[in-house]
């Protein structure tokens, strides 16, 4: 019986936008492949057609929601969850006092 070997998952890493404007950059340039841009810098390759495909999105060469839209759609979802979780507070509290009232 063989044993899988798994390779350990390599640390989530972040990137600045400079960083990311410099990649697309050489992606667009198209005097390299997307796959070979990221084998040079050590990126998947996933990862650097997705910033290349948001910075179209950004530049409105593609549809879809630009990087300030995604941002500010992030934001009032966090807004929402916590105005939610106020209102089931005060639910709780006004049903509790109800009972203690009578």
């Amino acid at each position: 019986m063989e044993t899988v070997v798994r390779k350990k998952p390599r640390p989530r890493r972040s990137f600045s936008a400079e960083f990311k404007a410099d990649i697309v950059e050489r992606c667009r340039r198209g005097d390299r492949s997307v796959g070979q841009v990221a084998k040079d810098f050590d990126l998947t390759e996933t990862a650097v057609r997705e910033w290349v495909k948001q910075a179209e999105v950004d530049t409105g060469e593609r549809a879809g929601l630009s990087s300030d839209e995604v941002r500010e759609l992030a934001e009032l979802r966090r807004e929402n969850r916590r105005l939610r979780e106020d209102i089931e507070i005060l639910k709780r509290a006004t049903a509790f006092f109800v009972k203690e009232t009578r």
